[in-house]
Formats: structure tokens, C-alpha cells, sequence
């Protein structure tokens, strides 16, 4: 008797039933993509018990004839492929002929569906991949699909399911990303017959982001574009004061499916390595239109993996482009003692007037634009134009204004080095924040000493590091140091990169190293302490060369930069402001603390109840 067996049709259809249905998540996504390919300009979706008993999609798409009603449940019937070679050029969200058939094999379907040509509707009802009846019924042009009994016949796969509240949360989350991938589409959620969202296909992407993720998500994003011969890029990427704990709101779509590619996820995170706190996530919306020519999505059956065949280009296009957009956007935190930035109201818009302003960003390219020009003149009379020696007056006059700008220029090389060159230092809080006045400007400066010197270092050493100048001091005695076998290991493997960061070191037995010259950083050598440092980012989690080289230079900042506690005098003070003021990021540490919060006299008035 043979051990090999040929597994009968049921068994077959519940083992690709599984791979493509985990959840009622999984039927949602199927189905409303299949909405999309149909040409549907409407979608609603209607799910209760977190979709386990009940899943409703309906569309106003083609419509299934007869014909093709009979076997659309059928293992590997599609209307999107024809032969092989269409494999390589696809451009809709299904294709493999799976959807439906391992949908009505783990539950009972119904199905109302019209054509634009036929006078009546047919009726179907499908239990285990078979079409059990087909009937005339009148209904409008598209389709319904109804999904009963989820896992019915698969108990192990239904007692794994969630509580209720976690399936429908999983249904939200893919919904979602449906909707704000595919906008020109209305689309309408009911959960326990409450309606959830209800957006209209007349919307553009912005506007669906604040009715989907909320009015601060929709306030901070960056909009980015470009476009080639062989792919566009656009959408949105979050500025460096809005992040989140988890990649939960990372959205990346190519030809407008969703899906997620490490490579793009991790390129766009090391880009806000330095300028958002350690542990936090960048939020991005990101579209690539390509040619199909150029990508695989036929990688697993989730269809949610892809691989592009010019990755590299995609790359170096992507870090450019994010790149050139942050620098654009970084600016000193204001302190809001405790109100939520949300919650600001017509009183404070003249404010934000001037903090436009003051930051030299353009108010044209500003979403409150109309709002606050609505404003400006409330503005100019409160602030009571007369003294040629207030900033604030330069807003009156564009020819003062370009004054004002041109003496900034040629005086002070940046604003900020102006807003601290004219600050005076009150002191300093706690051994740790420096507090500094513009009596000018009516400004309080709070710096973080340890934040603001990390900067400094890190981008000297950068420097240093990306011109090759790294300061290197030969040891008249070399300094064998210990380590384990996969230390010693990686060592050897870096030894080029510990060389270009100033470590002159080779292997010297089985487990040791020994340090030949050591880079001169800030005026002395570092040795043991600094290498070790090194030695142990190394082990940890570093996927690729690059990285290496950042955190290589983040630790090497923060290691030696002046400590929480640390006692300076008024000229090191001064000396380390100069020093910040001329830094390419001066606002954030490499680990995208702040280095600066602003505070004006209007805000701490507000707080005694000076003013209202």
C-alpha cells in the first residue's frame, strides 16, 4: 500500500481556502477588490459580529452575465488573465481566480448581480465552491456579494478567530486602506449597522486622510512628487513633530495596491533617524505608479509582497526626494503648556501668522493660508505698528521685510543664528536647559545642552567621516583589547569601516583585537570605551551598511557630548550656540529630540491669565 495519497477536491479547496481566508479581514479585501476590477465608482460594506456571521459588499460595477456567474467560483476562473504572458503586465487588484472560489468554500454565499445590458438581476446562492441555485431578481446594476457563517465547516479555523471587537478592528484597518488608496471612489462602511464612514468619490487624497485618520494626521503631512519615464512617486510624508509607536500608519501603494516592501519602509525611517525621537515611526502615504514591466506582485497569495527589478533607482529617487522635503520643514517646537496644538482657535492664528514668518516658510504654500490673511489685519493693529526695532513690524512692509532679510543674510547667515546671536543668557535650569531672552522678539529659547551638543558632534563627525578627514592618532602603545569569537568576527569583517571611522586595529589571536591608531575626536583620542561602543552596534540588528555608518556616528556623539548635570560657563555656552546655530539640523539630536523650544511673552501672559 502507498503512502502517497492524491488528496480529494474538498480537502484540496479547504488547504487554498486557508492560505488566502485567515480571517473575515481576508474576505473583505478580496471582495472589495474584486469591486474595484469590476469599474465600480461605489462600494459599501456592511459587516456585524466582527464579520464572522455576517459580510455584505455591494458595487455598482459590471456585473456578472450568467454564463460567467456559473463558474466565477470555480478554482482559478478570472477574468484578468488570459495566458502567461498577461502575468507581467498586470494592472488589477486580482488575478489568480482564488478569491471567490476559497471564499465559498469556508462559508455561504449569496450573490444579487445585474449587468448594464440585462433588464433583470439573478439570484445565487454558493455553498463549498459549488453554485447550488441561479434565479431572475429585479436589482440595480452591479453586485452584492453576502458572506454567511464564516468557517462554518472549518471549526479549528473559526476558534482561532478573535473576539469580535478585533476581527472588526481588522476590518477597519484594510477598509481603510482600501479607501485612501483608491480615492475617486465612493465608498460607505456600516459596523452593527452603524455607519462608520461614509466618503465620496468626488473627494481628493487630502480630504479623504482627514475624514479617515483625523484632522492633526491631515495637518502634518508633506506633500512629495515626482515623475519619470518609468515610474511616478507622490503622496504624502509626515514632518518631524508628528510620529507614531508602530508602522501602523505607513501606507505605501503601487498602482494603487497595497503593499509592503521592507526596502522602501526602511529607506524612508533612517531618513527621519536623526530628527524624530529613538523608537518612534515616520506616518507616509505613499504612491508608485510604474510599469507592470518593472515589478512582480505575483509573490504570495496575499498579493500584499512585491519586488521591483529597478529597486536601486527607486532608492536613490526615494532618498532624494524625502530628503530635500524634510530639510524644508525643520523648525524650532513651540511649548504649548499642555494644549494640544489641535485645539488652537481664531485667537491664536496671529501667531501662527507670525511664527510663518519668523520661520521663512512661504505662507502661499501654507493649508491655512486663506484662513490667516483673513487675520492679518487683526494682526497688524494689535501688534501696534511704530518701533522700527521690533521684528514684528517687518510684516507690514514687504520692502522692510527684504531689509530685514538681507541684513539677516549678510549679518547673521540664518535667522536662528540671529534670533541667539540677539538672545541673552539668564542661566541655566537645572545644570541642564539654557534659557536665553530676545527682548527684540519678545522670545524665551529653551536648549537642551546635552541634545544641542549631540547635534553639534554628530555632524562634525559626519563630516569628518563622508570627507575622509577623520583625525587618526597612531598609539605609540597599541591597546589589545578582548573579545568574543563572533566579536572578533565581526571586527574582521568591518575592519575598512572601523578604519574610515579612525580605528586602526587587525586581529590579534583567536579572541582579541589590537588598536594600532585611534581617531582624534574634539580635541583628544578615544580609545577602549569608544571602540567597544562600535564593536556593540555592530552585533545588534544592523541590516546593512549604511546603518552601520549612522549609528556608528549617532553613538559616537551622544557618548561624548556634554552630560545632563554638566556645569558650563557663559562663554562655553556661547561657544556651543555659535557652534549649533551653524549645524544643517540644528533643531533636533540624532536621535531627533529637540535641541530648542521656543516660548513667547503672549504665551506665558496666557498662562496668568494676563490676557485672554
Amino acid at each position: 500500500m502507498t503512502k502517497i495519497k492524491i488528496l480529494d477536491e474538498f480537502t484540496i479547496q479547504k488547504i487554498a481556502a486557508g492560505e488566502i481566508i485567515e480571517r473575515p479581514s481576508s474576505v473583505i479585501k478580496e471582495l472589495i477588490e474584486n469591486s474595484l476590477d469590476a469599474k465600480s465608482s461605489s462600494i459599501t460594506i456592511e459587516i456585524t459580529n466582527g464579520g464572522k456571521n455576517y459580510i455584505r459588499v455591494t458595487d455598482n460595477g459590471d456585473g456578472f452575465a450568467e454564463d460567467d456567474l456559473k463558474i466565477a467560483f470555480k478554482r482559478h476562473s478570472t477574468s484578468k488573465l488570459a495566458n502567461i504572458e498577461d502575468l507581467y503586465k498586470i494592472m488589477s487588484f486580482g488575478f489568480r481566480g482564488e478569491a471567490l472560489a476559497s471564499i465559498s468554500a469556508v462559508s455561504k454565499m449569496e450573490v444579487l448581480t445585474r449587468t448594464k445590458n440585462s433588464l433583470t438581476g439573478l439570484q445565487a446562492f454558493v455553498e463549498n465552491g459549488e453554485v447550488k441555485k441561479i434565479r431572475p431578481i429585479g436589482c440595480p446594476k452591479g453586485t452584492t456579494i453576502i458572506v454567511r457563517d464564516l468557517f462554518y465547516n472549518l471549526p479549528v479555523r473559526e476558534n482561532f478567530l478573535k473576539s469580535d471587537t478585533v476581527e472588526a478592528n481588522n476590518i477597519s484597518d484594510t477598509i481603510y486602506r482600501l479607501a485612501l488608496g483608491n480615492n475617486g471612489i465612493s465608498f460607505k462602511y456600516i459596523k452593527d449597522n452603524k455607519v462608520v464612514f461614509n466618503i465620496s468619490k468626488n473627494n481628493d487624497l487630502i480630504s479623504n486622510v482627514y475624514i479617515l485618520l483625523g484632522k492633526e494626521f491631515s495637518e502634518n503631512l508633506i506633500d512629495i512628487n515626482y515623475r519619470s519615464s518609468d515610474f511616478d512617486i507622490f503622496g504624502y510624508i509626515s514632518n518631524n513633530t508628528f510620529y507614531r509607536s508602530n508602522r501602523s500608519h505607513q501606507y505605501l501603494y503601487v498602482n494603487k495596491r497595497y503593499v509592503k516592501n521592507h526596502f522602501i519602509s526602511n529607506l524612508i525611517e533612517n531618513k527621519y533617524k536623526s530628527i524624530i525621537p529613538i523608537n518612534r515611526y515616520p506616518v507616509f502615504i505613499i504612491f508608485i505608479d510604474i510599469n507592470p514591466l518593472l515589478i512582480d506582485v505575483n509573490i504570495h497569495p496575499t498579493k500584499q509582497e512585491i519586488k521591483f527589478t529597478n529597486q536601486n533607482e527607486i532608492g536613490q529617487v526615494f532618498g532624494t526626494l524625502i530628503e530635500n522635503e524634510l530639510d524644508k520643514i525643520l523648525s524650532i517646537p513651540k511649548a504649548t503648556f499642555g494644549k494640544d496644538k489641535k485645539d488652537e482657535n481664531p485667537d491664536d492664528l496671529p501667531l501662527l501668522y507670525e511664527k510663518t514668518f519668523l520661520e521663512g516658510s512661504s505662507l502661499e504654500n501654507n493649508s491655512g493660508y486663506d484662513i490667516l490673511e483673513a487675520h492679518k489685519d487683526r494682526y497688524r493693529k494689535e501688534k501696534k505698528i511704530g518701533d522700527i526695532n521690533n521684528r514684528s513690524d517687518y510684516l507690514n512692509n514687504s520692502r522692510d521685510k527684504d531689509l530685514f532679510q538681507d541684513k539677516v543674510n549678510k549679518e547673521y547667515d540664518s535667522e536662528l543664528i540671529y534670533m541667539l546671536k540677539n538672545s541673552r543668557i539668564l542661566g541655566v535650569l537645572f545644570s541642564t536647559f539654557i534659557v536665553l531672552e530676545n527682548i527684540e522678539i519678545e522670545k524665551v529659547f529653551v536648549i537642551d545642552q546635552h541634545a544641542a551638543h549631540e547635534r553639534v558632534m554628530y555632524e562634525k563627525y559626519k563630516s569628518d567621516y563622508q570627507s575622509e578627514k577623520v583625525v587618526i592618532q597612531n598609539l605609540i602603545t597599541p591597546e589589545i583589547i578582548e573579545l568574543s569569537h563572533s566579536e572578533v568576527e565581526s571586527v574582521a569583517e568591518n575592519i575598512q569601516l572601523f578604519r574610515s571611522l579612525g580605528f586602526i586595529v587587525e586581529e590579534f589571536g583567536s579572541n582579541s583585537v589590537i588598536i594600532r591608531g585611534v581617531p582624534i575626536l574634539f580635541g583628544e583620542p578615544q580609545i577602549k570605551s569608544l571602540f567597544m561602543d562600535l564593536v556593540d552596534t555592530i552585533q545588534h540588528n544592523i541590516r546593512s551598511t549604511y546603518e552601520i555608518k549612522l549609528d556608528k556616528i549617532i553613538k559616537i556623539a551622544c557618548t561624548k557630548a556634554i552630560k545632563s548635570g554638566d556645569n558650563i560657563s557663559n562663554i562655553e555656552i556661547q561657544s556651543l550656540l555659535k557652534q549649533l546655530s551653524k549645524t544643517e539640523n540644528p533643531y533636533t539630536c540624532p536621535h531627533g529630540r529637540p535641541t530648542i523650544i521656543e516660548i513667547s511673552r503672549k504665551d506665558i501672559e496666557k498662562e496668568f491669565k494676563r490676557i485672554i
